[in-house]
C-alpha cells in the first residue's frame, strides 16, 4: 500500500434533477493519500467538492468506486459498520465551527472520546494535549461564545482529532476568517496534521495556503486532476 491511508478509486456520482434530469458531479475520481500528507483541493463553485468530501468521509456512497482506509473496501459497508469508521477513523472539519454552545472547549473535544468508550480522565488530557498543541489550552474552561473566531475554528481541529482518526477531512476550514486568522489557523492544522501523522484533504479557496500544502489538485469536470 506504500503507506497510503486514503484510497479513492474510480468515484461516481449522479443526482437526480428536476431539470436537466440528472447532473453527473463526480465522474471517476481517483487520489491516493498517505500518511502525514497535507492535500488541497481546489475546485470551481459547485464542481463537487461537498460530494467528494462526504463520500471519502463514509457520510454518502459513490454510485460507482471504492474508498478505501488504511487498505480496507470501506464504502460498501452497512450503516451500522460506517457509522463506528466514521467515529474512529475520520475527522470533518468546516468552515463553521459547530462547536457545541453550552460546553466548554476542552468539554467539547472530551465529548467525543467518552462517545467512543474512552475513560473521561484519559479523554480530558487528550483534550488538554490537543488544545496546547495548538495554543489555545489557556481558554480551556471557556465556551464558545468566549471565543475568538480563530479560537473557535483550532478548537474544532482538535475535537475534530480527539479520537485519533486517520484521516482529516476539511471543508474551507479558514474560509470563515480574515486572511492573518486564516494564516495563523492553518498554521496549526499543520502542526496537528504533522504531530498526528494523518491524512488530510483539504477544500479552500486560498491558493496561498494551498500552495504550502504537500501538494495540490484540482476537481474540474467530475474529475481530480494535479496541480503543477
Amino acid at each position: 500500500m506504500n503507506n497510503v491511508t486514503l484510497r479513492l478509486n474510480g468515484l461516481t456520482k449522479t443526482y437526480l434533477t428536476g431539470t436537466p434530469g440528472e447532473v453527473q458531479v463526480l465522474r471517476g475520481v481517483d487520489l491516493d493519500l498517505r500518511a502525514g500528507e497535507a492535500v488541497a483541493m481546489v475546485a470551481p463553485s459547485g464542481a463537487g467538492k461537498s460530494t467528494l468530501l462526504h463520500i471519502a468521509g463514509l457520510l454518502d456512497k459513490p454510485d460507482n468506486g471504492t474508498v478505501e482506509i488504511g487498505g480496507r473496501n470501506v464504502s460498501a459497508k452497512g450503516d451500522r459498520t460506517r457509522t463506528a469508521l466514521r467515529r474512529q477513523d475520520v475527522g470533518f472539519v468546516y468552515q463553521f465551527h459547530h462547536l457545541l454552545p453550552e460546553f466548554t472547549a476542552l468539554e467539547n473535544i472530551t465529548l467525543p472520546q467518552l462517545a467512543n468508550g474512552v475513560p473521561e480522565k484519559a479523554a480530558q488530557a487528550r483534550a488538554m494535549e490537543l488544545l496546547d498543541r495548538v495554543g489555545v489550552a489557556p481558554r480551556a474552561s471557556h465556551r464558545p461564545a468566549a471565543l475568538s473566531g480563530g479560537e473557535q475554528q483550532r478548537v474544532a481541529f482538535c475535537r475534530a482529532l480527539a479520537n485519533a482518526p486517520r484521516v482529516l477531512l476539511a471543508d474551507e476550514p479558514t474560509g470563515n476568517l480574515d486572511p492573518d486568522t486564516a494564516d495563523q489557523v492553518f498554521d496549526a492544522l499543520m502542526t496537528l496534521v504533522r504531530d498526528e501523522g494523518l491524512s488530510a484533504l483539504i477544500a479552500t479557496h486560498n491558493l496561498e495556503l494551498a500552495a504550502r500544502m504537500d501538494r495540490m489538485v484540482r476537481l474540474e469536470g467530475g474529475v481530480l486532476r494535479p496541480v503543477e
